[in-house]
């Protein structure tokens, strides 16, 4: 996407598509805009995961994505040993170990969507 405009471009050729859903990367252009995409979403009646929580905190359907705050938390953890003297090159490369799924069932019913039991049992957070 080069501008705002290719977003209502891209929902167009989607729903002529006949897109069964959407899944948004994560990007500065997107998160910008992520008002804009989580209505027209809605509008088309796409379900969409999304690449942060946040777009499902403004209204989006759901994220699957993994736990900023244990990754934070970790990356303190690392500064830390750094400080304290332990060569960077010492330290291994982690992985995100923790994930969350986070459904939006208030978007869900909008669009019309049924999230499974199974995927509602494995949501780590629900918003009604």
């Amino acid at each position: 996407m080069k501008g705002p405009d290719d977003i209502e471009r891209a929902f167009r050729a989607a729903t002529k598509g006949r897109a069964d859903g959407l899944m948004l990367v994560a990007g500065g252009f997107f998160a910008f805009h992520n008002k804009r995409i989580i209505d027209l979403a809605a509008k088309n009646r796409l379900p969409a995961i999304y690449p942060t929580v946040n777009f499902v905190e403004a209204g989006g359907l759901m994220v699957y994505s993994e736990d900023r705050s244990e990754m934070l938390r970790r990356a303190a953890e690392i500064v830390d040993k750094i400080l304290k003297g332990t060569k960077p090159a010492d330290i291994p490369v982690e992985r995100p170990k923790k994930f969350d799924l986070v459904i939006n069932l208030k978007a869900a019913k909008q669009i019309g969507f049924t999230v499974p039991p199974e995927v509602l049992a494995r949501a780590s957070r629900i918003i009604r």
